[in-house]
């Protein structure tokens, strides 16, 4: 069972492999980019044991490394940083249409010698590898920077959440606030008491520094047709943004975009 677009969260993960694998199908959790030409992380099925919401290993001749910001490399396991690629690979961008040096400068420029991907990662202790969700997703509430993904892994442990995004927004006190676009079921209860009870569990799982500022109830999420959430339109809505949103053509429904905008906090 394959599983690509946006890092998966645990609850669907298992959900995934017990329901759609019946137990009985390894999920392959691949990370790549249209950028590296294929696959780079991921699971061998059969071969490698998978641990829920990890691409688990980079495949044969893969070099990731992990850096700071400030391009020292990570040693050894357990630490989290920024993706970056340590050496060529067949596959690799060479060039950007028209452009090389838009090339350079998204990929090659911010770390010299490393290909950047723009993903933060966590490589746990047994040095398997989990995406984290764009680094430019990374939230600063009160000095404390939390990746977008963990927060949203979060809030889905809730029962009744079917899937969230999260952005950040200005906050003139923290710097930066939490701001939570949730599907979820409301039957036999109130908005307000649901986004309480998932303000409990983010509490409880990551600690009250994660707690949303704001969480909006939302029938869907601006995708596109490979799954991706479109992050940049969420977060121009949550900053008061309403129009200004480029082409949004390619997104499996664009008509969710006005409905969010119709229910913003």
């Amino acid at each position: 069972l394959g599983t690509v677009g946006e890092p998966i969260n645990e609850e669907a993960w298992h959900w995934y492999h017990d329901h759609v694998g019946k137990g009985r199908c390894p999920i392959v959790d691949t990370w790549w980019q249209t950028e590296t030409g294929g696959i780079m992380i991921s699971p061998i099925a059969g071969i490698t044991p998978t641990k829920p919401a990890y691409a688990t290993l980079p495949l044969p001749g893969i070099q990731p490394v992990i850096l700071d910001n400030d391009g020292h490399e990570l040693k050894g396991n357990s630490v989290e940083g920024n993706l970056c690629i340590k050496f060529p690979w067949p596959s690799m961008l060479r060039t950007t249409y028209g452009d090389h040096e838009r090339c350079r400068q998204t990929y090659f420029s911010q770390f010299p010698g490393y290909y950047f991907t723009g993903d933060g990662v966590k490589r746990d202790e047994d040095g398997y590898y989990r995406i984290l969700g764009r680094v430019d997703d990374v939230i600063n509430v009160s000095g404390h920077r939390m990746g977008t993904a963990e927060v949203e892994n979060a809030i889905n442990e809730h029962p009744r959440v079917v899937e969230s995004a999260v952005v950040g927004y200005p906050h003139e006190i923290k710097g930066q606030g939490i701001y939570a676009y949730v599907i979820a079921d409301t039957t036999g209860r109130t908005e307000e008491n649901l986004e309480e009870e998932i303000r409990a569990t983010v509490a409880n799982i990551i600690g009250p520094i994660a707690k949303p500022d704001k969480i909006q109830i939302v029938p869907g999420l601006p995708k596109t047709r490979s799954g991706k959430i479109m992050r940049r339109i969420l977060r121009k809505i949550a900053e008061g943004i309403t129009d200004d949103f480029g082409d949004i053509s390619t997104l499996l429904d664009p008509e969710v975009v006005e409905k969010i905008i119709a229910g913003k906090k």
